[in-house]
């Protein structure tokens, strides 16, 4: 496997893991809470969001970064 493989590969889960926490945001600011009840790992709805909103912008950080990163060719294909 070359090293643009692995990076396109964590560009695929950060994708993935991207589209699955933008579709968690609630509109209302039910977010996690709005799936099945209240989150059991978190102490409050509003940790829960916190937690998700970083969660989130640290996933759309990366995917972005590997996005200028795969598009540039700086990995030598």
């Amino acid at each position: 496997m070359t090293i643009d493989k692995i990076v396109q590969i964590f560009w695929l889960i950060s994708a993935l893991g991207l589209i699955v926490l933008v579709l968690l945001h609630s509109p209302k600011g039910d977010g996690i809470g709005g799936i099945g009840g209240q989150a059991q790992l978190f102490t409050s709805t509003k940790s829960a969001e916190t937690a998700l909103n970083r969660v989130t912008w640290i996933l759309a950080v990366l995917f972005m970064g590997l996005t200028v990163i795969l598009s540039a060719g700086w990995l030598g294909q």
